[in-house]
């Protein structure tokens, strides 16, 4: 009986510890409940920023950030930064109106709204690189018909297939740069196989190598730099500055340079990240981020 009664109070007080053990979990739950739970919240996610003459304009819409989840108002954004972004060659939802004929032999399909490289299609030829699945256009017609109609809001791009540094045509390394207001935590890069296969190692700023963040992907063998790294990193610190929130900011290394990718101010919904991690993004957070969602 006493053992019972010392249980039941030892198990809540180490939940609760480990609650408070993880607050950059949490936070980020707490900030994708305020950001997607919002009835109008789809509405102001899928807003054109193009409608507007300077992009300090959509700035007084309470938490803003949301329309930057939405993938082709995100490129519009960076372009304006002055980053580079893809060539888009088509946007919208009327899929009879695309023209495959017209497009070069690879190009990357993918949704404005998505993640975790759901419904995105890197072809090449007809090959395509994430599923290794060859597809004839009226299958890619049939795919992109059928997410639409999960979403009224929804749309597809047709972007370039950016090459890497070296000009192949690959699943990209995804450098995913954690941002803290101009401030850059670390940076994660992703050699992915498959959409949730591959490998992965974390660097800092200067391109230390620190120890692994998420629980994802497994630890890869130490990378080189980009020769684009400082291009990324000024570019993450001045979209970040404007961004302010702390937001993970995604960039390619390709044989045109670094090359924006998206924005991701809610990964994983906090889910994933090593103890650790929580600790130290907690720490940027107070830091740099006090007082912000």
């Amino acid at each position: 009986m006493h053992s019972l009664i010392l249980r039941s109070l030892v198990m809540p007080l180490a939940a609760a510890i480990d609650s408070y053990a993880m607050p950059f979990t949490k936070r980020i739950k707490y900030r994708h409940n305020q950001f997607w739970e919002p009835a109008d919240a789809e509405n102001i996610r899928n807003i054109p920023i193009s409608r507007y003459d300077h992009i300090d304009q959509i700035t007084h819409i309470p938490n803003w950030q949301r329309m930057l989840s939405n993938k082709a108002n995100s490129l519009y954004f960076a372009g304006k930064m002055g980053c580079k972004v893809p060539e888009v060659y088509w946007k919208g939802r009327n899929i009879d109106d695309i023209d495959f004929s017209l497009l070069p032999k690879q190009f990357v399909i993918k949704p404005t709204i998505g993640h975790s490289c759901n419904n995105v299609y890197l072809m090449d030829d007809g090959y395509n690189h994430m599923d290794k699945q060859i597809y004839k256009i009226e299958d890619l017609r049939g795919v992109m018909t059928s997410v639409l109609q999960q979403s009224h809001q929804n749309e597809f791009i047709i972007e370039e297939f950016l090459r890497s540094e070296d000009g192949i045509y690959r699943i990209p390394l995804d450098y995913k740069v954690h941002t803290f207001n101009g401030e850059i935590a670390c940076i994660e890069v992703i050699d992915r196989k498959a959409p949730s296969v591959g490998h992965v190692n974390v660097f800092d700023d200067k391109w230390n190598a620190v120890e692994n963040i998420g629980k994802k992907f497994i630890q890869g063998d130490n990378l080189t730099p980009p020769h684009c790294l400082d291009e990324i990193i000024s570019q993450c610190r001045a979209l970040s500055k404007v961004y302010k929130i702390y937001v993970r900011i995604d960039f390619f290394a390709t044989d045109k340079g670094a090359v924006f990718g998206e924005f991701t101010p809610t990964p994983g919904i906090g889910v994933g990240f090593t103890r650790k991690a929580n600790y130290m993004l907690n720490r940027y957070w107070d830091t740099y981020c006090k007082g912000m969602i």
